[in-house]
């Protein structure tokens, strides 16, 4: 390759970097922001989550209502903040637990391997083929709504790319001589999964999760927009654009609009830092930076 298109290549390759570091720090700020009202909100504006004033139903955006209020005469502001802290911590919580039992299943296939990493996998290709929101809805359907049901069925959809990604991981890593090394010093199965295999993919392990957290919050807010996730009364991102959309007949477009942009902006700050922790820990990513 010569010097001009070295140069070129790596200008490509820069530029980028530049702009997704800026992006990155906006991110950074959306999500502090968000994160910090969801953790204030309780203290500093306390929600009853019954009350309910018809005296001041669908009212616009004023200096009293920076939102508005709903068809119930909610403050929208005040339960999108709710809604918000509602739905980050079950994305978060669902995420530990698919990456829970996503770990477990790479670790057992990519440590044992022959007919059990045939069968489990052929499991996995099997659940990856059917829709995670159908199979979601399936599963949700058989229990009662709640939030244990929802984490649940988050954590049993999204589970299989983790145990992929731990599979790989630990298959690339049996061969080398370090492992070699320690088979032949008398070091047990146990032993060499827990103190020589798992501490090189815990990483992308978390990786992984941080990765899903989006992901399980736009799943919880599908589940609930369609009545299917948490309770009604519970304040949800969800709940509040399935509320929301009866008021946009009445033109009250205020109901559905704060929770869907919040769902928007934090999900898409999640996506840009985790993308960004993605591309620092990949090699090959950091090899083509570094040209």
């Amino acid at each position: 390759m010569t010097d001009l298109a070295l140069r070129i290549r790596a200008v490509r390759v820069r530029r980028p970097g530049r702009t997704g570091h800026g992006g990155m720090l906006v991110a950074a700020a959306v999500l502090t922001v968000a994160v910090v009202a969801c953790l204030l909100a309780p203290v500093v504006w306390p929600l009853d989550e019954s009350a309910v004033d018809l005296s001041r139903t669908r009212l616009a955006p004023s200096p009293a209502h920076p939102a508005g209020t709903d068809d119930l005469g909610r403050d929208v502001l005040h339960r999108s903040l709710y809604g918000l802290r509602v739905s980050l911590l079950v994305g978060a919580v669902a995420a530990l637990v698919a990456a829970v039992i996503g770990g477990l299943v790479g670790a057992v296939v990519g440590s044992l391997g022959g007919w059990v990493d045939r069968v489990l996998m052929r499991v996995v290709d099997t659940i990856a083929a059917l829709p995670h929101l159908l199979l979601g809805i399936f599963i949700v359907a058989m229990l009662r709504p709640s939030l244990g049901a929802v984490i649940l069925s988050i954590g049993l959809t999204h589970w299989l790319s983790t145990a992929r990604i731990v599979r790989s991981e630990l298959l690339s890593l049996r061969n080398r001589p370090f492992i070699d090394a320690a088979v032949a010093g008398g070091a047990s199965r146990t032993r060499v999964l827990t103190r020589h295999l798992l501490p090189h993919v815990l990483p992308r392990l978390a990786l992984a999760t941080t990765l899903m957290v989006p992901h399980a919050v736009w799943h919880e807010t599908a589940l609930s927009f369609l009545g299917l996730g948490l309770p009604p009364h519970l304040a949800s991102l969800g709940n509040m654009i399935n509320d929301g959309q009866r008021s946009l007949l009445t033109g009250a477009w205020w109901a559905s609009l704060v929770p869907g942009l919040l769902l928007v902006v934090v999900t898409l700050a999640l996506a840009v830092l985790t993308g960004r922790w993605r591309d620092r820990l990949d090699p090959r990513v950091r090899a083509e930076l570094q040209l």
